[in-house]
């Protein structure tokens, strides 16, 4: 299989899909892996590297994406990037198709196969493909938060975990799942006071055992949502629902009872937030301000750590990518059912319930485009 390795074009994204060992296994399979010159540098791997396993190096981007049987990314395809799409062309990556209609219908009108990292599913309920990132986004939230709450960019100028006699700052963490488990480790740890709020009573007792004594977990409605914020320093939204548009649980009218000069970090941008005010920003304009409350909204949060990030994608999208490259999509897919459920769009149809539901289009069974 010839096998694309583009670089990503998104403002300021410099994870790469794949690593040169990697590169070096696919070779070893027998495929053809090219990668764009220059791909890798951002996560600090040459194009030198991947020669030495193997790999072919090409000049540009049309030149990695022309004729490859498989294209696998970070990033969804921009659109740039949407020409250079083939039909029938496999492409791997991060899409959040129910959060953008317009990306959605380019993308059918591709005719490609486009199989999303983020729906990928066990049947423990596990996304293993969006757990990585999640937890860097967790913990980077914190680390986001605390910076925007200086006084410097506006924030209230408080220190999250305080100092002897003085009261560390309040979090508050929308969504108790990979995301939020993670924002609270990273809170809790640097001393913050710490609340987790989610709607399973399972989950909440699960935190409630594991998490140290300065986070308290909460159960999600709205009344309880409206009083926990408005005493927050630092708000964290994590709620995620597999391929589908994240709940909007904090109102435009909510921010009026929130402090001045507070912060809402929404990881849950990727699938259009779960802050009715938030949009999507970028790294190097990640914040706004609304009725006082500060917004981050950068929706690729681990490319601003990307050696971290990519070693940590691609360790657990590899074993899929091999799998796709080995037996072509139709079986692998076959094969593992956790990877079917990957399966967003192909042949210009939807054959993922949310992405389906999000915009009013029909749904195709995935089942029927395997033969």
């Amino acid at each position: 299989m010839k096998i694309g390795i583009p670089k990503e074009i998104k403002t300021n994204e410099n994870r790469i899909s794949l690593v040169p060992a990697g590169a070096e296994a696919l070779v070893a399979a027998g495929h053809a892996v090219t990668v764009e010159t220059g791909a890798g540098l951002g996560s600090g791997f040459t194009d030198e590297q991947y020669t030495s396993v193997g790999a072919k190096i090409a000049p540009n981007a049309d030149a990695t994406w022309a004729g490859a049987d498989m294209i696998i990314k970070v990033k969804e395809p921009i659109e740039p990037e949407w020409k250079r799409m083939e039909k029938g062309q496999t492409v791997f990556t991060y899409f959040h198709f129910a959060a953008d209609e317009k990306l959605t219908k380019a993308h059918m009108a591709t005719g490609s196969v486009c199989i999303a990292y983020e729906t990928v599913e066990l049947p423990s309920r596990e996304l293993p493909l969006l757990t990585p990132m999640s937890e860097v986004a967790g913990r980077m939230a914190v680390q986001e938060g605390a910076k925007y709450l200086e006084k410097l960019y506006g924030g209230r100028g408080v220190l999250l975990g305080g100092v002897p006699g003085v009261p560390p700052a309040k979090v508050v963490i929308l969504g108790g799942g990979v995301v939020g488990i993670n924002a609270a480790k990273m809170a809790a740890g640097m001393g913050a006071k710490v609340t987790i709020l989610d709607v399973s009573l399972e989950r909440l007792r699960y935190l409630s055992d594991v998490m140290p004594a300065n986070v308290q977990t909460i159960y999600s409605n709205r009344h309880n949502i409206l009083e926990q914020i408005a005493t927050a320093d630092l708000v964290v939204g994590g709620v995620l629902i597999p391929g589908a548009k994240a709940p909007k649980l904090v109102r435009k009218e909510d921010l009026k009872t929130m402090r001045p000069g507070s912060v809402i970090v929404d990881v849950a941008i990727d699938q259009g937030g779960c802050v009715e005010t938030i949009h999507a920003t970028t790294h190097e304009n990640p914040v706004y301000t609304v009725d006082g409350v500060i917004h981050y909204g950068v929706a690729n949060m681990p490319g601003g750590v990307p050696r971290t990030s990519t070693l940590a994608l691609t360790n657990a999208t590899f074993p899929y990518a091999l799998r796709l490259a080995n037996k072509g999509w139709k079986q692998a897919l076959k094969d593992d059912p956790a990877l079917l459920k990957g399966l967003n769009v192909v042949d210009g149809k939807i054959t993922y319930h949310g992405v389906a539901e999000a915009f009013g289009m029909e749904y195709h069974s995935p089942a029927a485009f395997l033969g």
